[in-house]
Order: structure tokens, then C-alpha cells, then sequence
């Protein structure tokens, strides 16, 4: 009966979702009061319906309902109780009707938060959301069906959940990013609604980006979730391989990076408002760009969940409309799309330009690498593979220029600046930073190498400039330490943003230049030296689970002083069902290091192979995303921030009056 409930919810949430994406927008564009009032009311029914849709399948799994072919192919009854609830989204249908929820709940939480509005914008941004959910949902209905029954004929047992599946990191890596990919959907719904009035001011960038910044946010740490997952589960001891399917969520965070820093200069200074149009648009369409990839057939990747060239079909005629009818508005309104600043060479405004291009750049270069591969395949010119000699090669450089820029940005002045006035003070912190990149290696006993202190220079260089500008700020305040606790929260979360990125450059370059990883073969109480860690195999057992059994090692870990420091347990584990053998990886943490082992395949009646890594700081690599993601969100919180966007929607309000009249 459940399903049943749940397939009559779904079509009643297609139904809503087409009166929500008419309705308001009609009655914005009539001026119909009665029409605009409907759209809150369907805001709320919309996520009621989805969210009563998503429950019934999630009672499904819960009760191990295998007539429903999803829930047959996704779980079993070994399946301990979490994984069967995690598993509503661990396969395409559900991970789909997951979107369709985190949709409906940003539409709801739109029409919740943004009673200050005007009403026709309102309107027409909720109206433009009930349309994409409209398109999602028929996807749902029409091509992937979580609730499609099997019957007669279906499994007692089921076919159990992907192995790769059963893990703490699907748990939060989907639904993390899913907020990330579909928040950006609240950005392009206010750009819409802006080019359908006709009035591009700086109002609307004020009123979206919070919902911008708060997208971006979720997205940092739904891809830093991605790589951790990736780390620890895959067994291969990387953070990340320019995976397709990786690279479809970082690039759209490119483009929300460059979107978020657009937004503050058409704010503050009404510039780029063109752009910014573009980047919006192009940002929420790179999100669904990332769902067609994964879930149209077209990449190979243990991260892709379907192989259906029709749902492919269906997303990319999704996408067109999306992308093709924004831009055609974009086109049609062109002439109303007015800077209203100008600004010299030497500026804040040119600093977020810099930032901006180099953003979209490192997008191009990981969208090429992408694509271009799938556009040789489809036109018949044969197999090509572009791996990570690509990436690094030609995103590196970008991201380094990108640091240098990043250092003097924030200390540049709107509309006009002098060489002069910045040179004085940053000359000091530039040297002390290149000094010390050089050195920093040598200081701690490492091998040069030019790309690692080249990095490490640019990373000191964006803190010390960060410095300079914070005592620049509390240079004539009587109490300082008072004066750096009560300045913005806006310009706090900036510094905390780029200190991240700062972190996040350091580990990555220094445990990919650093780490050390050997494949050895071990028999029992043997040794062997990695880094400055000894790793002595001292038993092997066998180990059950709820769905799996296993060989589990026993390695035991000295320092130099032959003191024992941890002792690891990697697994080889056999899920029962599927008959699928995994590595279970044992890691010994740390700030400034990561021991990684994880036990391979017997080589003869006492021999494993095993890998064993010594990984300097790759800590680092996640630690800095989330502090990113926390300066985003105390930026969010900026109580001056959302005095502005009330001043906005008072100035609005007030022309919407004189135009009417």
C-alpha cells in the first residue's frame, strides 16, 4: 500500500508543481493579486507531497518491501537498518526523488524567509522554481519510477546495496552536495524573475545572494565529503583523480565562487550585472550539466549510477530548456542591463574581475577535459582519455595566479586605487613570503622541489596581505583586540574563507610532492620501513559481519624511537550477497600526517600484499574546506547584510509604487 501512497503523492506534487509554475507567474505578469497570494500556499504543498512521497519509499526499505524493483535492487535483508534507510538514495530513482525533495525545500524555505519581497518578485521566483521542479518530476515519473512494482515475480532477499554504498560517507555526501548543486537553483530562479521584470538593479543581487553564498556553502562540503569518502573507502590512497563525475560537482563551484565574488561588486558598485546574469544561469546549469553526466550512461565511474541513454536524453532536453530559456531572456533584456559604475585599471572592481576570469577559466580547462573526450566518442573519431597530466598542467597555473591575485584583492579600494599606496606596506610581506617558501623545505628537512615553495610562498603571501589588512582596518582603534571581535561578520568570513583555501592549497601541495607509498608483500611478523614509520604484520583473522566476512590484519606501527604509536587493522572483506570483495582501509590520523594501510590479495599461503602510505598534511585538504564552508556561513549571518537587503526591498517597493502610479 505504501508505494501506492507514494506513487498518488508524486503525481499530486507534478500536479502542484504545475500550478506553482503558472499561477504566480501569471499573476505577476497580469498584476493579479488573488493569482501572486497562490504561490506561498503551493510552495508548502510542493515539498508536503514530495516529502510524503520520499517517506513512503523510505518505509519501504525500512520493511524490506522487494515488490518494489528499487527497493529489490538496492537492499537486502542482511542490510543493517541505517544502510537500508541510506539506501532510498544510494541508487539513481531515489538519489533523484532526494533532488526533488531538497528542491521543494529550498522553494519552501524562499517563501518562508523572504516575506520583505516585493510580490511579483515573489512571485515570479517562486514560479520559475515550481517550473524546474515541474521538469525533475516528470523525469521522475516518466523515466525513473522509484515506486515500479516487480510483480509477480521478485526477490525474498533482494540484490543488496552497492558494497562501495555501505558506508558513513553516503549517509552525507549525497544529500550535502545535492543542497550545494539544487541551491544554486535559488540564484538562477532570482535572475529569471529580474530579466521577466525587466528591472535589473543591484536589488536583486543583494536579495539572492545570501541564498547564493548559503548554496555554496553546502557544495563546499558536499564536494570535501566526496573526497574524504573517496580517500578512505576506495582504497587507493588518493583525494582525487579528475574523475568526470568528480569534476561535474567542481565545476559548478568554480562558477558559484566566481558568482558569489560578481554579486558583491554589482551590489556594492552596480558593475558586471550582465555577467553576473550570465554566471548565475551558467552556474545552476553546469548543476544539472553534473546530473546528466552522471545518470545519462555517458561516464564510466564508480560514482555514476545509471546507464540509460533515454534519462540522458531527457536531462539534456532539461538542461536546453533551462539554459536555452534564461538565456534567450537574457538576450531579450539586454537593453535594459546597464553598469552603472566606472572604475580605474587599479581597483577592487578589477581585483573581482581578475578573480573572476581566472575562476572561468579553470572552469573551461576542467569542462574541456571533461567533455571533450565524450564529444570525440559520440562524433566516431575514436577513444580519447584525458587524465590528471591535463589537469595539473594546465588548472595548476590558474590556481596559482589565482592566490596571487587573492592576496592583494581585498586591499584594494572600490573605483580607484594607486600602485604606490599598495606597495609600501605589502613590499615587507611579499619578500618575507618568497623567503620563506624557499626556505620553509630545507628548514624541515625536505627535498626542494620549486612547484611545493612556489605554493607555499603564494599561501604565506595570502595570509600576510590578510594581516596587513586586518591592522590596516584596526590601525586608529583604541582597542583592537574589542575592534577585531565586533568587525563584520561579512568581512570575518572572508578572511576565514581565504584562510581556508589557503590550508587547502598547503596540503594539497605538499602531500602530493611529499607522501610516500610503497606495495609491499608481508608474511606474519615481518617489517617494513615507510617514511619514518616502522609496519610490522603480527596476525591475521577472520572477522564477521552483518552482510560480510572478512580477513582482518593486525599491523602494528613504531616510530623512530621503536615506540609503538598505533596498531591498524585493515580488512578484506566478501559481502555475502553479491559476492563483491572490498577493501577496508585502516588509517591512523593525524594534523600533520595520515598513515594509510590497506590489505590486498594473498599472494601465497603466508604472504598479503599490502599498501602503505605516509601522507604529510592531507588533513589539511579537508580541514581547509571547512573552513571555507564556515567563513561562507559567517558571512551569511552578517546582521548589516540583511539590514541592506530590507533597505533594498523598502527602495523597490517604493519605485514598484511611482511606476504603478
Amino acid at each position: 500500500m505504501l508505494p501506492e501512497i507514494g506513487q498518488f503523492t508524486l503525481l499530486l506534487a507534478i500536479a502542484n508543481a504545475a500550478l506553482l509554475g503558472t499561477l504566480p507567474l501569471l499573476g505577476a505578469a497580469r498584476g493579479d493579486g488573488r493569482l501572486m497570494t497562490v504561490a506561498r500556499p503551493l510552495a508548502a504543498g510542493q515539498f508536503a507531497f514530495v516529502g510524503l512521497a520520499f517517506l513512503c519509499l523510505a518505509l519501504a526499505f525500512v520493511d524490506n518491501d522487494f515488490s518494489v524493483a528499487y527497493v529489490a535492487n538496492n537492499s537486502n535483508t542482511q542490510l543493517p537498518l541505517w544502510y537500508r534507510i541510506t539506501a532510498v538514495w544510494g541508487g539513481h530513482e531515489g538519489s533523484m526523488l532526494l533532488w526533488s525533495l531538497i528542491l521543494a525545500g529550498w522553494t519552501l524555505a524562499v517563501a518562508l524567509a523572504s516575506a520583505a519581497l516585493p510580490r511579483e518578485l515573489l512571485a515570479r521566483v517562486l514560479g520559475v522554481m515550481g517550473l524546474i521542479s515541474l521538469g525533475f518530476l516528470l523525469f521522475l515519473q516518466l523515466t525513473s519510477n522509484p515506486f515500479a512494482r516487480n510483480l509477480p515475480f521478485f526477490p525474498l532477499d533482494g540484490r543488496d546495496l552497492n558494497p562501495l554504498l555501505q558506508d558513513f560517507g553516503l549517509i552525507v555526501h549525497p544529500p550535502m552536495l545535492y543542497m550545494g548543486y539544487v541551491g544554486f537553483s535559488v540564484a538562477f530562479a532570482f535572475v529569471v524573475a529580474a530579466l521577466l521584470s525587466g528591472r535589473l538593479d543591484s536589488a536583486w543581487a543583494r536579495w539572492s545572494r545570501p541564498w547564493t553564498t548559503a548554496a555554496w556553502c553546502f557544495l563546499t562540503l558536499g564536494i570535501a565529503l566526496g573526497s574524504w569518502w573517496a580517500y578512505y573507502e576506495l582504497g587507493w590512497g588518493g583525494w582525487w583523480f579528475w574523475d568526470p563525475v568528480e569534476n561535474a560537482s567542481f565545476m559548478p563551484w568554480l562558477l558559484g565562487t566566481a558568482l558569489i565574488h560578481s554579486l558583491a561588486a554589482t551590489e556594492k558598485r552596480g558593475v558586471f550585472r550582465a555577467w553576473t546574469v550570465l554566471l548565475a544561469i551558467a552556474t545552476f546549469s553546469l548543476s544539472v550539466l553534473g546530473t546528466f553526466l552522471v545518470r545519462s550512461g555517458v561516464l564510466t565511474s564508480v560514482h555514476a549510477f545509471a546507464n540509460d541513454p533515454e534519462r540522458g536524453l531527457f536531462i539534456l532536453t532539461l538542461l536546453a530548456l533551462i539554459s536555452g530559456g534564461a538565456l534567450t531572456l537574457l538576450v531579450l533584456r539586454a537593453h535594459v542591463i546597464r553598469s552603472e559604475g566606472e572604475f580605474a585599471p587599479l581597483s577592487r572592481e578589477s581585483g573581482l574581475l581578475a578573480n573572476n576570469l581566472l575562476l572561468v577559466g579553470g572552469c573551461a580547462v576542467v569542462f574541456t577535459g571533461t567533455l571533450f573526450p565524450l564529444a570525440v566518442d559520440v562524433l566516431n573519431l575514436g577513444k580519447l582519455s584525458v587524465g590528471p597530466p591535463y589537469f595539473n598542467t594546465l588548472f595548476v597555473p590558474l590556481a596559482l595566479v589565482l592566490l596571487a591575485v587573492l592576496g592583494v584583492g581585498p586591499l584594494l579600494r572600490w573605483k580607484r586605487d594607486s600602485a604606490g599606496r599598495l606597495w609600501r606596506p605589502l613590499a615587507p610581506w611579499l619578500a618575507a613570503a618568497g623567503v620563506l617558501g624557499l626556505t620553509l623545505p630545507s628548514l624541515v628537512g625536505a627535498e626542494f622541489r620549486w612547484l611545493v615553495s612556489l605554493s607555499l610562498a603564494l599561501v604565506l603571501w595570502v595570509l600576510f596581505s590578510s594581516l596587513q589588512d586586518l591592522r590596516e582596518r584596526l590601525e586608529h582603534r583604541s582597542r583592537p583586540w574589542y575592534s577585531a571581535w565586533h568587525l563584520p561578520r561579512a568581512y570575518k568570513g572572508m578572511l576565514l574563507a581565504h584562510l581556508g583555501l589557503a590550508v587547502t592549497v598547503t596540503g594539497v601541495a605538499l602531500t602530493s610532492h611529499y607522501s610516500v607509498e610503497r606495495d609491499v608483500r608481508l608474511i606474519l611478523e615481518q617489517s617494513v620501513q615507510i617514511g619514518p614509520y616502522r609496519f610490522r604484520l603480527d596476525a591475521l583473522e577472520n572477522a564477521d559481519g552483518p552482510n560480510y566476512t572478512a580477513t582482518r590484519a593486525r599491523i602494528e606501527v613504531r616510530d623512530g624511537a621503536d615506540r609503538i604509536v598505533r596498531l591498524m587493522t585493515p580488512e578484506k572483506r566478501l559481502y555475502t550477497v553479491q559476492q563483491m570483495p572490498m577493501t577496508e582501509v585502516a588509517l591512523a590520523p593525524g594534523l600533520l600526517r595520515d598513515l594509510y594501510v590497506a590489505l590486498g590479495e594473498p599472494l601465497d599461503q603466508r604472504s598479503w600484499a599490502v599498501r602503505i602510505y605516509y601522507k604529510p598534511f592531507v588533513r589539511w585538504l579537508w580541514l581547509g574546506a571547512l573552513l571555507m564552508a564556515a567563513g561562507g556561513l559567517l558571512a551569511l549571518l552578517d546582521p548589516r547584510y540583511r539590514l541592506a537587503r530590507r533597505r533594498a526591498t523598502v527602495a523597490a517597493g517604493g519605485s514598484a509604487n511611482v511606476a504603478r502610479a
